[in-house]
């Protein structure tokens, strides 16, 4: 049987049975993690299933309800239109990559760590078939406000890793963190002496509200591990910091009013937009009951009787007209004026639509969504210099790399539990290096790209006028300083690479050199010319032949 800090029930444990993680060695009164929204449940020892198990639905109501509020904002057309720009920006998945990468450059490990951290990197993508759901992961993650997945491990060889990755529905599932305390005989204030986490998932949440009859199915509760389950969150908390909210909850008073603001157009327009007749009908000095008989009368004469069938295009005569496009017939006693008949005039401000517009951008602004975006008819994308850009675009790319930034912990904290499990690393090297394993996406906004360029442009200009200056006012590391905005690493780094740049270029020389002189060494000496041969005599001349005596 299990021991207190080795419970396995649909899942697994890595650390040791009886260790106890640093933080809970450490006297406090607060709990060393509180941005997850967690249930807390105190204990005064060991407790059974049914003391933290939220029975009566009260707390997974809550988030039930709130989920389901944030998921029914979701579906509002324009609401979905600025969560699919934002999503549309943060994953960008093409043929060639699953839209996302890992960095591994700046930990210090042998290329062999490396290569197997990448290979397991690109497993748990597989498993979490990224490159086809990755949309939808992230948009289930950016609405909901969190994200469980199940990790599937195989009790009797972890050796192997994590098998798979299923993926569990937010609102039947709750963190909980069940929290020991005891007093401390110096300050008489009560200290935590051990904090337990895990998960509690219930079938059917919804079903265990107040007034409800509590069956057999809805009370069941199954108990994960915390190592079992991937929890993410967006990082948002409500003011009591207990509930984690989705970034939606900025955009639930605007989309209200908005619909609101539609439906009361809708019945404006369909209450003003016909002329209606007025009839004053003169009864003269009947007493009231024959005026009103007699005004029907009148209105059973002059009534239209035909109305119009839409799903069948014929005339029917039917008396079930709307109230609100009937016409008035007002009794006129006597002394006033005849029978008169009279109109109604139509609403004249049918076609103004300002609030409408007004409070869309409402929600596009809560949403930190441009504005320009608003409107998809006449929003044509263009590639210009950075400096034409609004600056709201900018401020946009910003809140997609801090969405990638916390979305990028569901890779990391599956990765750490896989590399853990495979014994790859451990736990040590991990904390070590955590900080420095990067998540890259594939960027889809031409924006952040214009501006890296231009300001490398802007510096390479200042570069050229500076240049002529250096040794006489400035030095070489006071422009790679201030100028190109070099730190020591990169200086050291293009110092080094340009040495090994120079080195290779004397070497490329040389060789080009010695090769040149082996080459003219390898060609076979010229032929000597041969000597020129007398000319004839011309004709008609006379040859002199002299002839020399010996001495």
């Amino acid at each position: 049987m299990a021991d207190d800090n080795s419970v396995k029930l649909f899942g697994f444990e890595i650390k040791r049975a009886g260790s106890k993680d640093k933080d809970e060695k450490l006297k406090s009164i607060v709990t060393a993690k509180d941005d997850d929204g967690a249930g807390y449940v105190t204990a005064s020892g060991a407790g059974h299933f049914g003391q933290y198990v939220d029975i009566d639905g009260s707390g997974s109501k809550d988030n039930y309800q709130l989920v389901m509020k944030y998921r029914g904002v979701a579906i509002h057309p324009e609401c979905d239109a600025a969560i699919e720009d934002i999503v549309n920006e943060a994953i960008v998945i093409d043929d060639d990559s699953p839209g996302v990468s890992i960095e591994l450059d700046e930990i210090e490990a042998s290329e062999n760590i490396k290569k197997q951290i990448s290979e397991e990197f690109e497993n748990i993508l597989r498993m979490l078939n990224f490159s086809e759901d990755g949309h939808d992961i992230f948009r289930r993650w950016y609405v909901d406000g969190k994200i469980y997945h199940h990790l599937v491990v195989d009790p009797s060889n972890e050796k192997m890793g994590i098998q798979d990755i299923r993926f569990i529905d937010a609102p039947k599932m709750r963190k909980v963190k069940e929290v020991k305390k005891k007093k401390d005989p110096l300050t008489n204030a009560e200290v935590i002496e051990n904090v337990k986490e895990y998960y509690v998932y219930q079938e059917s949440p919804g079903k265990g509200g107040a007034g409800s009859v509590h069956t057999a199915q809805n009370r069941q509760a199954v108990k994960f591990t915390e190592d079992s389950i991937s929890y993410v969150t967006s990082g948002l908390l409500d003011e009591k910091r207990s509930k984690v909210l989705s970034h939606l909850q900025k955009a639930i008073k605007p989309v209200n009013q908005l619909r609101m603001m539609e439906d009361s157009l809708v019945i404006y327009r369909l209450a003003r937009a016909p002329e209606r007749r007025i009839f004053y009908i003169d009864v003269g000095n009947l007493p009231k009951g024959k005026a009103e008989e007699y005004m029907k009368n009148i209105m059973a004469k002059y009534r239209n009787k035909l109305v119009y069938d839409a799903n069948t295009g014929d005339l029917r005569d039917d008396r079930k007209h709307m109230s609100m496009l009937e016409d008035f017939w007002l009794p006129r006693r006597e002394g006033n004026r005849s029978t008169e008949i009279s109109s109604l005039p139509g609403g004249d401000n049918l076609g103004q639509i300002d609030d409408i517009i007004y409070f869309q951008k409402r929600l596009y602004k809560a949403l930190n969504v441009p504005l320009q975006r608003l409107d998809q008819e006449n929003n044509g994308f263009s590639i210009g210099r950075s400096t034409e850009i609004s600056r709201d675009e900018v401020k946009f790319q910003k809140f997609i790399d801090r969405l990638r930034n916390r979305f990028s912990h569901l890779f990391l904290k599956i990765l750490k539990k896989q590399l853990v499990l495979k014994k790859v690393i451990t736990e040590a090297d991990w904390s070590k290096w955590e900080r420095d394993i990067r998540v890259d996406y594939n960027r889809d906004n031409h924006f952040a790209e214009l501006k890296e360029s231009e300001i490398l442009k802007e510096r390479i200009q200042t570069l050229d006028m500076v240049s002529q200056y250096v040794g006489e006012y400035f030095t070489k590391d006071w422009v790679m300083r201030n100028v190109l905005k070099l730190s020591e690493e990169d200086m050291k780094e293009l110092e080094d690479k340009v040495e090994d740049d120079q080195e290779d270029l004397v070497n490329q020389q040389g060789m080009a050199a010695q090769q040149e002189i082996e080459a003219q060494a390898a060609q076979p000496p010229p032929a000597p010319e041969p000597e020129p041969e007398a000319a004839p005599p011309a004709q008609g001349q006379n040859i002199t032949i002299t002839h020399k005596s010996a001495k």
